[in-house]
């Protein structure tokens, strides 16, 4: 069985507690595994930039006016009003944060929710936020490198000395730790470090391609695999997830390659070609709906409307049409 998610859309919700709990519990109802939120600690004003081109070499979707809840703070509450949905990021920008810091909110959250914690992590492509946070941008591949390492230490040994060339602990630990299992550290992205990273260090792989392409995909998982066959690891203890991707016509679609699915039909499909690939989740909006994960929403002034009503509808047409053995 593949497991079903779904992002949490925070830019519709916004500071409406209400709205959130409603999904949160319909997603449970409906029978959905898990639930991703963002991570942006800053969004840039981009008026200001007018040549600032950071999201490979294009300009961002988003600007300071986006919503973004911040995840570990967001976890904690979300412990209170979900029972079975795992909570995970899409994606936590990893490097940017302190990891001491992160391995101490990180099993915090994991205590909370009984074990329902999984952290997709990558690099991030803002140079705003790590110079905010005073973090150098160009180190932060190689800051991820050891946050691997240093997290494992934090979450299942009592004491911890490390030194490593931007993490020093030294005889010294969190309290406490998390209570069930080591608490899973997945990868988002597709360039080449990053697949590599991913064989050798990842519990699984992310990947989200503003196009689809059956050759590409099974040419990066083949790096995975080869460097995980390289590191020792058994191939079964990488998953992967699939997504319904979303077009994004900043980008030029490669040769070989097709726009994402579409319709109600064309996604169920794809669901079905990613469990066939070997995905251990699938995570979907409802792009037939025209529910993408950047919209925004339109509140109508005086109007009590949380924008999440025709989401939930989809989401379960979805599930529905999918199948109950999927």
């Amino acid at each position: 069985m593949v497991k079903l998610g779904t992002n949490l859309p925070e830019h519709l919700i916004g500071t409406d507690p209400g709205a959130l709990a409603e999904f949160l519990s319909a997603l449970e109802d409906l029978g959905y595994a898990y639930v991703t939120v963002g991570d942006h600690v800053l969004g840039a004003e981009t008026k200001s930039r007018p040549d600032w081109k950071p999201f490979f070499g294009t300009a961002p979707l988003y600007d300071h006016q986006m919503v973004w809840h911040e995840p570990l703070v967001l976890f904690g509450y979300l412990a209170a009003l979900t029972k079975t949905l795992e909570l995970c990021t899409g994606i936590l920008i990893s490097p940017q944060r302190q990891t001491v810091l992160f391995a101490k909110q990180s099993t915090e959250a994991d205590v909370l929710t009984g074990g329902r914690i999984r952290f997709v992590i990558a690099v991030g492509w803002n140079d705003v936020e790590y110079e905010g946070l005073g973090v150098d941008f160009k180190k932060r591949g190689k800051i991820m490198e050891e946050q691997f390492a240093l997290l494992r230490e934090l979450w299942s040994k009592d004491v911890v000395t490390y030194n490593g060339q931007h993490h020093t602990v030294t005889a010294a630990g969190i309290n406490p730790l998390p209570t069930h299992r080591r608490i899973p550290l997945w990868v988002g992205g597709q360039s080449p470090v990053v697949l590599k990273r991913a064989g050798r260090l990842a519990d699984g792989w992310f990947p989200y391609y503003p196009w689809f392409s059956e050759q590409v995909l099974h040419e990066d998982l083949e790096v995975i695999h080869q460097a995980a066959k390289e590191a020792g690891r058994d191939l079964s203890e990488i998953g992967l997830e699939g997504a319904a991707y979303f077009e994004d016509p900043r980008f030029e679609m490669p040769p070989g390659g097709r726009k994402p699915p579409k319709t109600l039909d064309e996604c169920v499909e794809y669901a079905h070609w990613w469990k066939e690939f070997g995905a251990t989740r699938f995570w979907v909006t409802a792009p037939w709906a025209d529910l993408g994960p950047e919209e925004t929403g339109v509140r109508t002034q005086g109007k009590e409307w949380s924008g999440i009503e025709k989401r939930i509808r989809e989401l379960e047409r979805f599930k529905q049409a999918v199948g109950s053995d999927y």
